[in-house]
């Protein structure tokens, strides 16, 4: 698939050369025709029925980085984008990605749809989450209202359409960067068992994440830990801002103490934001291959015979 979008996208390149183009229009182009490659490859599923009201602008915006990375902004459908791996490989296993970005915009490759590949490429169904945005200018959002809501109806979603996506509802998890890993944080802690008389089937679902993997996550306070806490799978680098680096560490020590499972990894002369990119090196690098192990570990990786 990777192959077939690179294809795509030197086509774009060489059509812009033939027009002409310039650079900014070259930039649209090749961002239109990316949108829709991945709109035809995996699905995107609005997560609430209501939609926003009159005279709200709908359209989400969408920049590019000098990298080419996509960011988005302007969230008023939060949906989840699907990555679901061919049936002989599937683990049975999912994960809910919550991309970061301050609350105000969310990197959506680096920290989303890279992950998302990877995941699916081992085995583990993923979905990317869109959720509204607390910090943007003149939001009427709350991080621990909307974007929270966001993020436990997308857990309650992937396990009410478990079935058909060949998931185990009980292994069903979430993995958050930098301000998602706020959200994935509270997730972890805050969560219910679903509503059973509700006339909404996702509403019926538990909130509860299978396991929670927290990547230089911004720390919510007052976090409640206990042993059937989701277990907690935390990254960050050792030159990121104290807040994280070293609060990272003290969460863990809270974790542990409250007598909850969690692993800590700490990399030294690394800061904030490293996600999953082809130009990462070094021991962080391999944080993916080690997240799959752990998973392994804890029992949520378990591939069909």
């Amino acid at each position: 698939m990777a192959g077939v979008a690179r294809a795509e996208m030197n086509m774009g390149r060489r059509a812009a050369d033939e027009l002409g183009c310039r650079p900014a229009l070259l930039a649209a182009l090749l961002l239109l025709m990316g949108q829709a490659y991945a709109a035809e490859v995996h699905p995107i599923i609005p997560l609430w029925p209501e939609q926003p009201g009159a005279g709200i602008d709908v359209h989400e915006h969408v920049r590019l980085t000098e990298g080419g990375e996509h960011i988005v902004s302007n969230v008023q459908v939060p949906s989840i984008t699907v990555y679901v791996p061919a049936p002989q490989g599937a683990s049975g296993a999912a994960v809910v990605v919550v991309p970061g970005g301050g609350h105000m915009e969310l990197w959506m490759d680096h920290e989303g749809y890279n992950v998302a590949a990877f995941l699916a490429d081992h085995g583990i169904a993923a979905f990317v989450l869109k959720y509204r945005l607390a910090g943007e200018k003149g939001s009427r959002y709350k991080v621990e209202g909307e974007s929270l809501a966001d993020l436990q109806r997308a857990i309650r979603m992937v396990r009410s359409r478990s079935a058909g996506w060949g998931l185990d509802p009980a292994r069903i998890g979430v993995m958050g960067f930098s301000a998602g890993g706020e959200l994935a944080a509270l997730a972890g802690s805050r969560y219910d068992a679903g509503a059973a008389g509700s006339g909404d089937s996702v509403e019926r679902q538990s909130s509860r994440p299978s396991f929670q993997a927290l990547l230089y996550p911004g720390i919510p306070h007052g976090l409640m830990f206990s042993p059937d806490s989701p277990p907690a799978f935390l990254l960050a680098g050792a030159d990121d801002q104290p807040p994280i680096s070293q609060g990272l560490a003290e969460l863990y020590l809270a974790m542990r103490r409250a007598g909850a499972r969690a692993e800590l990894h700490i990399y030294e002369g690394v800061g904030h934001g490293f996600g999953l990119r082809t130009g990462n090196v070094g021991a962080a690098a391999a944080w993916p291959q080690r997240f799959l192990e752990w998973l392994k570990q804890e029992g949520f990786e378990q591939r069909r015979q």
